[in-house]
């Protein structure tokens, strides 16, 4: 028996060293070296402290690029999650709907610049939501309920609009996995258990509630988890519409260190990312441990 434990210890560990030695090379070195590089001078190495930490918490950009950052995951988190939801749970009363959950994903397959093209199409100013408000004013005009039609000719890239403009770009894009995901969770209960329920008395909001919702928890903590990362992928889409610097609306970190990389400010810019490295994982940790508290 010892000699056979020893044996799946050696193959576990055998197993999981490609991995190990992968992860250690390629994150967690170069993150460590990102941590030495923070409490240094990026021209002559020298010791600092945390005098790099101060100027970064300092500067205004980063204040205001962490206060955009944090508005859009509040906003985009459940809006995102709660959608997904609500259709995913609307879907799964169709009985072929399995067969159209990789329509869901298409989305995700549009390349970055056309997605781009098509916001720039539809929020410019002489976009396709321009023509269409300005179209509407004009009938409610003909028709006498407002005095007189408006010319719509707003640059909704260029003004406040333009983080909404951010939110509907990621709510519309990563929609339709995150409608995957529920489905699959939905899906995988049994139909007996909530047929059980029904003929108990139980009603369609006390089975969502009851049985539903309590069989879908290790689903919900992925996509949060997911989703969470994902907002900070939207910097492609923003950058490629507005430039380095867009509307302050919409100055996301991402747009910082972009910035500060240029510049070639790597002292800042080692410590901010630090930061932001111990912020997500924290984040995910808090999750972890909600999710283990609720179980």
């Amino acid at each position: 028996m010892k000699k056979r434990r020893k044996k799946r210890k050696s193959a576990y560990l055998f197993f999981l060293l490609p991995s190990f030695l992968g992860v250690t090379l390629f994150v967690l070195a170069p993150f460590a070296d990102v941590v030495r590089r923070s409490f240094v001078t990026a021209v002559t190495g020298e010791f600092r402290g945390f005098e790099n930490y101060r100027m970064v918490f300092e500067t205004r950009a980063f204040r205001m690029a962490a206060g955009n950052t944090a508005r859009f995951i509040l906003v985009c988190l459940p809006l995102l999650i709660g959608l997904g939801l609500i259709i995913a749970y609307f879907l799964s009363r169709f009985p072929r709907i399995r067969f159209l959950k990789s329509a869901f994903l298409f989305p995700m397959a549009i390349p970055a610049a056309t997605v781009v093209l098509i916001w720039k199409l539809v929020f410019d100013k002489q976009g396709f939501l321009n023509l269409a408000l300005t179209s509407l004013s004009k009938r409610l005009a003909g028709m006498g309920l407002v005095e007189a039609a408006t010319v719509f000719q707003t640059d909704y890239m260029g003004t406040a609009a333009a983080f909404w403009v951010l939110v509907f770009s990621y709510i519309w894009k990563n929609l339709g996995y995150t409608v995957v995901l529920w489905l699959t969770g939905i899906l995988s209960i049994s139909e007996e258990v909530r047929e059980a329920a029904r003929v108990d008395g139980a009603g369609e909001w006390k089975c969502f509630i009851r049985i539903i919702m309590p069989n879908l928890k290790p689903v919900l903590y992925t996509i949060t988890v997911l989703s969470f990362l994902n907002t900070f992928k939207a910097f492609r889409e923003a950058y490629l519409v507005a430039g380095s610097y867009p509307d302050e609306s919409m100055y996301l970190l991402q747009h910082l260190f972009n910035n500060w990389f240029t510049k070639m400010d790597f002292d800042k810019m080692a410590a901010a990312a630090v930061c932001m490295g111990l912020l997500l994982f924290a984040a995910i940790m808090l999750l972890q441990k909600l999710w283990d508290e609720g179980d």
